[in-house]
């Protein structure tokens, strides 16, 4: 709900007809920047919404190929010597039996029998010719890149920006997940401090996060042998 400023002044929490208004200050409403919408702001997947259009169709064509006797579309040609067309008889039969014995993934592989003139001409593209397994992994690689999530870490072959999984995983934490933390908690202490009645402050604890275990040892090898500071400095350099 809007007020005559264009801002919010409340939620409207539906579940079937019953409909519960939650005032603006009792809900906490954590948005990613949009350029044109304040309100809503711009989902991730939003972003990659073409990428994953893409890996669900995909995903349904091998499906569809692999139910359609792992074969490309094609056309069943009548050429028969004198001419003419198909029975109304000939014709329900033919497609009877393509439905009964060549349809199928238990069925996949299985030579088709043709006579009386028939021929077979491939009409379709083949897994090959479509690349097909480049453009899925080209899909997951935009909805994980949507996401921040560096491609090696979901196991897509050729991604090897990074020297090893460790290093991928280092930076996913650095550069997707301790940012996303770090809004989340400024925007929970923002609106959780009038409730305590003193100011908070909400912050990680990065020393039990995995991913930054090997930053961490750095960091406490290069304080520990600093010989010029104090231990008092050495304490507060670490975060302790």
């Amino acid at each position: 709900m809007l007020g005559a400023d264009g801002w919010p002044t409340g939620y409207d929490d539906r579940a079937g007809s019953a409909v519960r208004r939650i005032a603006v200050d009792g809900l906490l409403h954590l948005k990613l920047f949009h350029p044109l919408d304040d309100h809503q702001g711009f989902p991730p997947l939003a972003a990659a919404q073409v990428a994953l259009d893409l890996h669900n169709a995909s995903g349904r064509w091998n499906k569809a190929l692999l139910d359609n006797s792992a074969r490309p579309s094609g056309a069943l040609v009548y050429q028969p010597k004198e001419g003419g067309n198909l029975s109304a008889e000939q014709y329900e039969r033919l497609k009877t039996e393509l439905d009964e014995g060549y349809s199928g993934p238990m069925r996949a592989g299985r030579p088709l029998l043709l006579e009386g003139g028939l021929d077979w001409k491939s009409m379709g593209l083949s897994p090959k010719d479509m690349d097909f397994v480049e453009a899925r992994n080209g899909a997951a690689r935009d909805i994980a890149l949507a996401f921040g999530v560096p491609p090696m870490l979901i196991g897509i072959p050729g991604d090897n920006t990074y020297a090893n999984y460790q290093e991928a995983n280092r930076a996913f934490y650095r550069l997707t997940v301790l940012p996303l933390v770090a809004r989340i908690a400024a925007s929970l202490s923002v609106f959780l401090g009038p409730l305590t009645g003193a100011p908070l402050r909400l912050e990680p604890d990065l020393d039990t996060v995995a991913g930054l275990a090997t930053e961490r040892d750095a960091l406490w090898a290069r304080v520990g042998a600093a010989g010029f500071l104090s231990d008092d400095e050495k304490r507060e350099a670490v975060g302790y």
